[in-house]
């Protein structure tokens, strides 16, 4: 695994997220609402819906909103209709970047995809072009403040949990699992007690990116535009 630190960006955006809170809250009730259409209303028997109702809470998004969007998939009104579309492209400087969309407007989502990559110095690219430069992790967060755990100790841990890999920075611990094993290590970590600051399925570069500094407002502008469309889901890129 190559050097590759999700824990700054996801900080780093954390105070702009939160701001945009009614937004997120919308996204993830719309993710709620597709899992538990497809599998059904109960998170033990539904893998996909405990991952979305867990990135719910990390969002800290009411108990509320969460049930009400399971009781709306559940109810006998056949409800919105959604499919999950995927955009590959490169953002300003040549960096590769992934867009992950849940729409019921495909023509709509789009275009709107297509508008924000053409007006911030991107391009869109055809479906694989770069999505083979990513590869599909589970990623834990474990804050080192307060925890009695050496690197070598964190590492016996997480291997014994089943992750594939372990990062270490002055604040916290970062694990990457394969993507079928991150419930499992998930669970076996917190039944070991230890207290997650973050956990998800994402997509971690092989390699990345440098953005130029003459690029770098084009490329912030980017990303903010695609993560303010309602569509749009997840966004990741390869920059540095």
């Amino acid at each position: 695994m190559s050097g590759h630190s999700k824990w700054n960006n996801i900080q780093g955006r954390k105070n702009a997220q939160d701001a945009k809170r009614g937004k997120i809250f919308q996204k993830i009730s719309k993710e709620i609402y597709m899992a538990a259409k497809a599998g059904g209303p109960d998170p033990t028997s539904n893998p996909q819906l405990r991952l979305m109702i867990d990135k719910a809470r990390a969002s800290n998004m009411p108990k509320d909103n969460i049930q009400r969007a399971i009781k709306k998939a559940t109810s006998a009104t056949d409800g919105e209709n959604y499919e999950e579309v995927v955009y590959e492209g490169y953002a300003p400087g040549g960096v590769a970047i992934l867009v992950h969309a849940l729409t019921d407007n495909r023509n709509r989502t789009s275009t709107n995809v297509r508008v924000a990559f053409n007006k911030n110095g991107g391009s869109l690219g055809e479906a694989g072009s770069v999505s083979y430069m990513f590869d599909r992790k589970g990623y834990i967060v474990i804050e080192r403040e307060g925890l009695d755990v050496t690197e070598d100790e964190m590492l016996d841990e997480a291997l014994e949990a089943g992750a594939e890999d372990l990062q270490t920075s002055p604040e916290v611990f970062e694990l990457y699992t394969a993507p079928e094993d991150f419930t499992a290590v998930r669970d076996q970590l917190e039944k070991d007690g230890f207290k997650l600051a973050h956990a998800e399925l994402t997509m971690v570069p092989q390699t990345e990116t440098p953005v130029p500094e003459n690029k770098q407002e084009q490329f912030d502008n980017l990303i903010e535009r695609l993560e303010e469309d309602d569509d749009v889901s997840d966004v990741y890129t390869a920059a540095e």
